[in-house]
């Protein structure tokens, strides 16, 4: 896990970060034959960026629309603030269409992604939501088009610059 300092990639970190976010499926032999490095020089990028909290998963990425979730919207929270944040948290994650939730700053307390099968469902996820007596107000957007979808390589190859 991340110690929460800054991790420097180099060019060859970013290669890989790239090459296993383009094909995950990918084995390390064949990752090491591509990038012209020994297998174990590899393996050791792989383990430390992973240790390190840089690469934090392997698994598929699920599109929520082609399982039939195509409503996504955004909701802005305010909490009571006696009842604190993890307990509204623990609440949020027991709803499966609930994606992630963030503290944030401003008029709200948390922000969260939330997906829907219709209008007619997000209203009744939008209720489930609702339902914890620590949360004050909700406010919703539902997003229209995604215009450009949650990436990190850009980032990876702009610190991998640096």
């Amino acid at each position: 896990m991340s110690t929460g300092q800054v991790v420097q990639l180099d060019a060859l970190d970013a290669r890989l970060v790239e090459l296993l976010a383009e094909e995950p499926r990918i084995g390390v032999l064949e990752c090491s034959r591509r990038l012209g490095v020994a297998r174990g020089t590899v393996q050791a990028r792989l383990d430390k960026l992973v240790e390190r909290g840089v690469v934090s998963g392997f698994g598929p990425e699920i599109s929520p629309a082609a399982i039939g979730f195509g409503v996504t919207s955004f909701v802005t929270l305010e909490i009571s603030q006696r009842h604190g944040h993890d307990r509204v948290a623990a609440h949020l994650g027991a709803i499966p269409e609930v994606l992630e939730a963030h503290t944030i700053t401003g008029s709200s307390d948390l922000l969260c992604r939330i997906v829907a099968r219709s209008n007619t469902d997000l209203q009744r996820v939008i209720d489930q939501i609702v339902s914890y007596e620590g949360i004050r107000r909700a406010s919703t957007i539902i997003a229209l088009a995604e215009q450009i979808p949650y990436r990190t390589l850009p980032l990876v190859r702009s610190a991998a610059q640096r």
